[in-house]
């Protein structure tokens, strides 16, 4: 297997994580295959899964360690005062932040298919959807990875040790080697990091040295 050093970082830190890292990889290769396609990546989760939603894509939607400078043609087009207040952005949805949706899809059908429904009308084939749930039991989530599928859309599981209900609905599943939350949620972070690096890197340069 072929390392790479972002990977070779990583393990240097959070050495427990070797055993993901096949999954790791494999979800690096389903995102910049689907941003290199022209598609999108969905994110849910709840609670602090649902602060990761929204970190990942912070760390996508705007350059992370790359300033992502935009090309002379966008350049010409936004002109150079725009340009240089501009970044270059990978499409990532947390599907977390639709609060009024969320909100009247509770009072008028279920909580408990908010995602799914966002999925359906959000999501498209070759997307790809990155679910988030420590204990792999998230009843919400688990209702959007199956209509993700049913769409045609990559389906990206980060769980726990287990895996839970969500492990036969993914086509990746990253379980870490935990079975604690607080434990879990640490392990998540520098393995969401590692992929957004990652996928930047392929797309806005190579990765930084220092």
């Amino acid at each position: 297997m072929i390392m790479n050093k972002r990977i070779e970082l990583l393990l240097s830190n959070y050495p427990q994580l070797e055993v993901c890292v096949p999954e790791i990889l494999a979800a690096y290769e389903a995102l910049r295959d689907a941003y290199a396609s022209g598609n999108k990546l969905l994110l849910c989760g709840n609670g602090g899964s649902a602060s990761d939603a929204d970190h990942i894509s912070g760390e996508l939607l705007k350059g992370f360690q790359s300033t992502r400078p935009l090309t002379a043609e966008q350049k010409a087009v936004f002109g150079e005062e725009l340009s240089s207040h501009l970044q270059q952005s990978l499409p990532a949805i947390p599907l977390t932040a639709f609060s009024a949706l969320s909100t009247a899809y509770t009072n008028d059908v279920s909580a408990e298919y908010i995602y799914a429904q966002l999925t359906l009308g959000l999501g498209n084939a070759g997307d790809t959807i990155l679910g988030i749930s420590t204990s792999g039991n998230a009843v919400n989530v688990g209702h959007a990875l199956k209509v993700a599928k049913g769409k045609g859309m990559k389906v990206i599981g980060l769980t726990g040790q287990s895996g839970g209900a969500m492990k036969p609905l993914c086509d990746i599943c990253i379980c870490v080697p935990s079975t604690e939350t607080f434990r879990i949620q640490e392990y998540h972070l520098p393995i969401y990091h590692v992929l957004c690096l990652m996928v930047e890197d392929y797309f806005f340069g190579k990765e930084d040295e220092h």
